[in-house]
């Protein structure tokens, strides 16, 4: 276990706050304060540089930091394989999961479902932002394991492939685009509604039609939303067309509300990856949430 004192180093270095800290782990501000300088004497550095009332890291408190997170990490995933171990039905621990918008409202639920089934004393956590921002999450620690669309080029981070995806471009069943001509140029000509700037969904589509020969400059864009389900209530309601995950709209598709525009040529796949800080393992419940998920959508 990581000793009392790294655990307050931790807590300041977090917050950068001393009364923070204190609130956190029920102790005094002076105590805090004590804390700190004896770790700071044992290991012979400072760690913070006191501004006036606020406090910043020192390169040494930066590097500190970054070996609590691994250790907190490995601490966390220690603690889980045991309880796994002694008792599965009374396991106890805490998944941290940021997944984009797709993932978060039509995958998700049925991955958690069975995973609290397996382990009901285990709490859950689950964001649901774009991509961006779920990678955004991870890398500032406030969740341990992504669910994104595609592989982002940052050197900081493990993909594991999880499922792939297709995104079909759809209208309501009343709008007067629905029999446009199956050629990819039409998309040019007819209204679009599109998703906000940083989502996977997005960024794969305009990736397809770039390959096509189209920009999005090229596009008669009429809006932008943020959120699958704020966009495919928009279609319902506009005559518009809008890109949209073949999971999202399944229910809407079978009740003939929305239609699948064809169009020659057009296929538009992704891949959803499982992510992780590089150097993290993917143990404990971690492990078995990632298995679980597999099973469902492979």
């Amino acid at each position: 276990m990581i000793a009392f004192q790294y655990n307050v180093f931790f807590e300041v270095a977090t917050n950068l706050s001393f009364s923070k800290a204190a609130d956190t782990l029920f102790i005094s501000q002076p105590a805090v304060s004590k804390h700190i300088k004896n770790l700071e004497s044992e290991l012979g550095v400072p760690l913070f540089k006191r501004n006036g009332s606020s406090i910043s890291l020192t390169g040494s408190g930066i590097t500190l930091l970054d070996y609590l997170h691994e250790a907190k990490q490995i601490e966390r995933s220690v603690s889980s394989d045991i309880e796994i171990i002694r008792n599965q039905e009374h396991a106890k621990g805490e998944l941290r999961i940021g997944a984009s918008t797709t993932i978060s409202l039509y995958v998700c639920p049925k991955v958690f479902s069975a995973f609290r089934k397996k382990f009901p004393a285990v709490k859950m956590l689950l964001i649901n932002r774009n991509s961006e921002n779920v990678l955004k999450a991870l890398s500032n620690n406030e969740i341990d394991l992504a669910i994104i669309e595609g592989k982002q080029e940052i050197n900081s981070f493990h993909y594991t492939l999880f499922m792939q995806d297709e995104i079909v471009p759809v209208c309501s069943v009343n709008s007067p685009y629905v029999n446009i001509k199956p050629v990819i140029s039409e998309l040019k000509k007819v209204p679009l509604v599109m998703r906000e700037r940083g989502s996977g969904t997005l960024s794969t589509l305009i990736s397809v039609l770039n390959e096509k020969g189209i920009k999005q400059s090229d596009l008669k864009i009429i809006a932008r939303l943020g959120g699958t389900e704020a966009l495919k209530n928009y279609i319902l309601e506009d005559e518009g067309i809008g890109f949209l995950s073949r999971l999202a709209i399944a229910r809407e598709l079978e009740n003939n509300r929305l239609r699948e525009i064809k169009i020659e040529n057009l296929v538009i796949k992704r891949d959803f990856y499982f992510v992780m800080r590089k150097g993290e393992e993917m143990g404990g419940f971690f492990k078995f949430f990632v298995d679980i998920g597999k099973s469902y959508y492979n």
